[in-house]
């Protein structure tokens, strides 16, 4: 038994230990999306004069998202329809806003496509002639067979080729030609 004791209490320390760095750890994330703090360099009275001729113009006020308080309203934004200021990642500083307009209607058609097909598969709807390698595949089954058998390889090419041909019409869209993004 006396030997248990020091063990015990090496694990009671362990246990506290990784308790406080776990502790924090989620603090100091936590810390990381706090607004920060703007401080204006002190001036004294005898560098006023040279601050004053010296110094920039005053950088715009501190704006906030009105969708994420805690982080800066991005100004990109300004202007299109359904604007909240959600842009936590500041995608529009990088990219133009059309363009991520445009992807994302895309990428929502494709994933609706994909939800009918999902439910289109296990609801019995087949392509017909249905080959024999495919009969009785479930939704779930469907993707390995699919891949096995080549045939999300056509799905692929397929697509890839017509998302090259409708980068022209994004193409167009970027340089001004009046069109809205998903026509």
């Amino acid at each position: 038994d006396g030997h248990q004791a020091p063990k015990t209490r090496r694990s009671n320390r362990h246990d506290t230990m990784i308790k406080t760095v776990a502790i924090a750890s989620l603090l100091a994330s936590a810390s990381a999306f706090a607004p920060a703090t703007f401080s204006a360099r002190r001036v004294t009275s005898v560098h006023a004069d040279a601050a004053a001729e010296d110094a920039a113009p005053e950088a715009p006020a501190y704006v906030a998202s009105p969708s994420m308080p805690f982080l800066e309203y991005p100004p990109n934004l300004a202007g299109y329809v359904g604007d909240v200021g959600f842009d936590p990642f500041r995608f529009s500083d990088f990219v133009p806003v059309d363009f991520l307009r445009e992807a994302e209607l895309k990428h929502g058609r494709i994933c609706q496509l994909a939800l009918v097909g999902f439910a289109a598969v296990d609801l019995g709807f087949r392509i017909y002639p249905t080959p024999e390698a495919y009969e009785g595949l479930t939704s779930v089954t469907a993707h390995d067979a699919l891949v096995e058998y080549g045939a999300m390889g056509q799905i692929f090419l397929w697509t890839g080729l017509l998302e090259a041909l409708s980068t022209v019409a994004v193409i167009q869209m970027m340089e001004g030609s009046g069109r809205e993004p998903g026509d």
